[in-house]
């Protein structure tokens, strides 16, 4: 994955103290995520690095937008993303994630790979329903008319005679 690589910090040399990263993210980033929902994307990420002896804070600032499928009608659409996340690395015998703010990893490790935390920072930042922020007017017309079309569709007459056979009961 030779488009992550930028996104492996190597901190066994740095010194104690804080180091300023910035990276900016397109669509080759997210290509490298396999079943990725996001399309392309414009986003920057600013991270801050505090070396401190026996652990690493990553403070990761992101902001931009991608660009991925309208839940109402499939057509592709820009959400921004702005949010700020934390990771603690701590050092310890073997790898393993305390909470989602704490992963610890073994000491004889140099280097580390953000690229997963940021690709899931991003996700996490997209709303739950990803629908065009204009509103139902800016979707396809022609998507939308077809699923009006099932919507509207005559129901099965067996449906009525439970409802009515529900509604007795009550």
């Amino acid at each position: 994955m030779e488009a992550l690589q930028e996104f492996v910090i190597p901190f066994l040399g740095l010194k104690e103290g804080v180091h300023d990263y910035a990276f900016d993210i397109d669509a080759e980033f997210f290509e490298s995520f396999e079943y990725s929902e996001i399309e392309q994307g414009k986003v920057h990420v600013d991270l801050s690095l505090d070396r401190q002896e026996r652990m690493l804070i990553f403070n990761f600032t992101i902001s931009g937008s991608v660009q991925l499928p309208c839940d109402r009608c499939l057509t592709l659409m820009d959400l921004p993303v702005d949010g700020e996340n934390r990771l603690i690395v701590k050092f310890g015998p073997e790898w393993k994630e305390e909470s989602d703010e704490i992963l610890i990893i073994p000491e004889k490790e140099s280097r580390i790979d953000i690229s997963s935390f940021i690709y899931e920072y991003i996700m996490l930042l997209l709303p739950y329903k990803r629908v065009h922020p204009e509103g139902e007017a800016h979707c396809d017309p022609e998507m939308l008319e077809r699923l009006g079309w099932h919507s509207a569709r005559e129901t099965d007459p067996r449906w009525e005679a439970l409802k009515d056979l529900k509604n007795r009961i009550e």
